[in-house]
């Protein structure tokens, strides 16, 4: 006599690996475009020729060009902050810590020039399609909880300036490390000289480390202005 067999294991359903795939290289290829075009200016059928799809995987994995541009955004983002956090700061003095910090932007920035072009495409859109984000917020507040900590000790210790907002801190730190790549062209003709080879781009870190570490330590004189006053 045969014996049914009940209760048996339903199939697990799992995300095939070529799903995966091909979501990888649609974000890979978007990213390239848009880091080139802008958001206006980039073409979905150059986003799947180079990524060797079609625009229906598209809509199946981001829901149609501006959720690809969103999760575009997202990575680029999402990979900055992961990279803040494995900076070692926690053991080091608080001044030496948050020049750690800003040394580690230099360095992220200057190899990841599709992020500062991103970002200064997304600002041309005033934020429009980071204001749908809801991962976008949560990635930030982690650095800026790193950098009030330093400055907290730094504080408490008598090495770094009392009264700084993480928030002012962070944006100079960003501005230094950003701004010279992002107008690198337009300045190099204006001033008759290439700022984008790596002999300027060193001279100019070196600069600007001077700049960061000199507002960031103690103020002897009494009447020079707080940030943020």
């Amino acid at each position: 006599m045969t014996t049914a067999v009940t209760g048996a294991a339903k199939p697990v359903k799992r995300r095939s690996r070529k799903g995966v795939d091909t979501r990888e290289e649609l974000l890979k290829a978007a990213r390239v475009e848009f880091a080139q075009h802008g958001f206006a200016g980039a073409r979905t059928e150059r986003i799947v020729s180079r990524a060797n799809s079609n625009p229906r995987m598209i809509s199946h994995h981001f829901g149609g060009k501006s959720g690809l541009y969103l999760a575009v955004l997202e990575e680029a983002l999402g990979d900055l902050r992961q990279a803040e956090l494995k900076v070692d700061v926690e053991g080091l003095p608080p001044l030496e810590g948050l020049m750690q910090l800003f040394d580690f932007m230099n360095r992220h920035f200057s190899a990841n020039r599709h992020l500062v072009r991103l970002l200064s495409n997304e600002n041309i859109q005033k934020a429009r399609n980071l204001k749908s984000s809801k991962r976008v917020s949560e990635m930030a507040s982690p650095v800026l909880e790193r950098i009030a900590g330093l400055l907290k000790r730094g504080e408490a210790s008598g090495c770094v300036r009392a009264g700084l907002d993480p928030l002012y801190v962070y944006v100079m730190m960003v501005a230094l490390n950003q701004f010279h790549l992002s107008n690198a062209h337009t300045l190099s003709v204006i001033f008759e000289r290439d700022l984008d080879t790596q002999a300027w781009r060193d001279g100019h870190h070196r600069a600007a480390q001077a700049m960061v570490r000199a507002f960031l330590k103690p103020c002897n004189d009494e009447e020079s202005p707080r940030a943020g006053t």
